[in-house]
């Protein structure tokens, strides 16, 4: 960890202040989000469909909204979406807090939701614009602090909850007004600049969009890319239901450990293999072989899948034993793919629209992932039905093989321009630390 806390301040000020900034959003998102349906279902009494149309509306209101998120950050400038994401997000959870009743909850899901549409793609343009050449460095460290706020929030969320619900809430609340503060105080502004088109107004956004859907290398990278948001959303899917299935009871212990296993191990690893892919393999090889390992973390469970509830605690613990391996492949497939995939996005956008492109990489994401959940709680059950247990990790691994497979091919016709990294050393500060190549 001095190796990354190291290499976190080689970059400027600015850059830090983002980094920082992305572990707060997270840790007030995860402190809240995770004990949301609990709250609404026995806190509040409210009917499953009744939960359901709140979260969804909150999901909805994200990834629907992401395009438009992206493209008034290149219109309007990177840090006034920042602020007025952090800003919604905070009236959005003050209000969960205190609503009851359902119209109210739906405007909070809706505030909550359009929040991370706005600061998502202008944090991340904000940070490539920022980072430069060191861009690949940049977003490894990123998701540094991302992936810690998701490991944190769940436990200080879960030891307030212990209070109430609206404590929880409250907090977030505060989290986030206080980043809001800290953003209006401290983040330099930041525009897209020369990066947007000349026309303004309706038929200057026409053109914009126009030129992003236009941009056919930057679709196909996106295309090939929604199959590992699906994969890397089982830990939130398959891989509980395998843990419920072989720990029965403990099910949910298996699964919180699942997801903090996976966290620690992006929090720890991150920096060390980014490195160390960096100087080996250019950003299209180093996404598809992040693609590979995602897919291979599958074959595990897919040769194990015959273990359902053992008897004996002992026999249950060795029938978890493929679940655990394969989150920490599919995490070391994510942490290997995420800063490569990032770069890539800014050169097949050319460096202009950034956020709009973000925005756009992002909303097919969201649908891809809602499609493959779908299609992967049908594939369970059928297996269930079927006795083919090993017919879901089947479908997952061959997912990923076809997604590193189209990715590979991408890099090898170059359509990914030169979204390949130099092989340039690395700074002083990021090789000082540890042992091994980085």
């Amino acid at each position: 960890m001095k190796g990354t806390w190291r290499q976190m301040r080689s970059f400027d000020r600015c850059l830090q202040l983002l980094m920082v900034n992305q572990f707060g959003i997270n840790l007030g998102f995860y402190m809240l989000m995770p004990y949301l349906a609990n709250h609404l279902s026995s806190g509040l009494d409210m009917a499953a469909w009744t939960v359901g149309l709140v979260l969804g509306v909150r999901t909805l209101s994200q990834q629907g909204m992401f395009l438009v998120g992206g493209m008034l950050a290149d219109r309007l400038g990177y840090k006034p979406m920042i602020m007025l994401g952090c800003g919604l997000r905070t009236v959005g959870f003050a209000l969960l807090g205190v609503a009851s009743d359902l119209p109210v909850l739906l405007v909070a899901s809706v505030a909550t939701g359009l929040a991370g549409a706005l600061f998502n793609p202008a944090v991340r343009a904000y940070v490539a614009a920022q980072a430069g050449e060191r861009r690949v460095e940049a977003f490894a460290v990123f998701n540094v602090f991302y992936q810690a706020g998701i490991l944190i929030g769940p436990a200080v969320g879960l030891a307030l909850i212990s209070l109430n619900f609206r404590v929880v809430c409250l907090t977030a609340a505060t989290i986030f007004l206080v980043l809001t503060v800290v953003q209006v105080r401290a983040l330099p502004a930041r525009s897209a600049g020369a990066q947007v088109g000349s026309q303004a107004g309706l038929s200057g956004v026409r053109a914009d969009w126009r030129e992003v859907i236009g941009n056919r290398p930057f679709l196909m990278f996106s295309l090939a890319m929604v199959g590992s948001y699906v994969l890397s959303s089982q830990i939130y899917l398959a891989l509980p239901l395998q843990a419920a299935a072989v720990l029965g009871g403990h099910g949910e212990v298996g699964s919180s450990a699942l997801f903090a296993l996976s966290a620690v191990v992006a929090v720890v690893g991150q920096v060390r293999v980014t490195g160390w892919a960096r100087q080996r393999w250019d950003s299209g090889r180093a996404v598809a072989i992040g693609l590979a390992l995602m897919a291979m973390a599958f074959l595990p469970l897919a040769a194990s899948g015959w273990i359902q509830s053992p008897k004996s605690s002992i026999g249950a613990a060795v029938a978890f034993l493929p679940a655990l391996a394969a989150t920490v492949l599919l995490t070391l497939g994510t942490v290997m793919a995420y800063p490569f995939e990032m770069d890539t996005i800014v050169v097949l956008a050319r460096e202009r629209l950034v956020a709009t492109h973000y925005g756009l990489y992002n909303t097919f994401a969201g649908i891809g992932m809602t499609v493959g959940n779908l299609a992967t709680g049908a594939i369970w059950g059928l297996a269930q039905q079927w006795d083919l247990p090993a017919l879901p990790w089947v479908a997952l691994a061959a997912t990923g093989a076809v997604c590193a497979t189209a990715v590979a091919r991408l890099a090898r016709s170059r359509q990914l321009g030169a979204g390949s990294v130099p092989l340039t050393p690395l700074p002083t500060a990021t090789v000082t630390q540890g042992a091994g190549p980085r």
